[in-house]
């Protein structure tokens, strides 16, 4: 994130184990979508209100690349559950993944878009050292073969690091034609 997170609790006291419960969502997202520029969110205590009355609030909104933004800001239904703090953040953070995932959808390369390939994370390497698997931003779980690799072996990649790759149809699904690390070890 280029701007710190901001957490905002209203209407009772900032505990530390919920900011780092929320800190904690944030890099998940962060680490899975990895676009996130700047964050806030809001977490507001049950109010006299008869219609939310005893229900927390968490809104969240991110800011992404290219003046996108995702927001969660109201609680969907008056739902008792909310009632629970822990699940009032668990609710608000999985509509801000959805949201976050048709968000990385649209941001994806169209076929033949040169500018701009997609990012992924390798997830797993099989032991034989003859392919493994990437997960693209938007979730998808990607293969690819140890021919596929540029500028590196195999056995050189590590489970979480990030590539660039090119996809294409395969027989059983998507996978990746070529995959390139990111950052230093690109440039050999």
């Amino acid at each position: 994130m280029e701007t710190p997170l901001q957490i905002d609790f209203q209407g009772m006291d900032a505990e530390p184990k919920w900011q780092a419960v929320i800190v904690d969502r944030i890099a998940e997202l962060e680490t899975r979508f990895g676009r996130i520029t700047a964050g806030r969110v809001v977490v507001r205590a049950p109010s006299g209100h008869h219609t939310t009355g005893g229900l927390y609030e968490v809104r969240i909104h991110l800011d992404l690349p290219e003046g996108r933004t995702v927001s969660v800001s109201r609680t969907p239904t008056p739902d008792e559950r909310h009632g629970q703090l822990a699940f009032a953040i668990n609710d608000a953070f999985k509509r801000a993944r959805r949201q976050l995932q048709t968000k990385a959808q649209q941001m994806r390369p169209h076929a033949g878009d040169r500018e701009h390939p997609p990012i992924g994370t390798v997830i797993a390497i099989d032991g034989s050292g003859e392919f493994g698997f990437l997960e693209a931003v938007d979730g998808r779980r990607i293969y690819f073969h140890a021919n596929s690799l540029l500028g590196m072996d195999i056995d050189e990649l590590v489970p979480g690091e990030r590539v660039v790759f090119h996809e294409e149809r395969g027989d059983e699904g998507p996978q990746a034609s070529t995959v390139k690390p990111l950052g230093k070890r690109a440039l050999r």
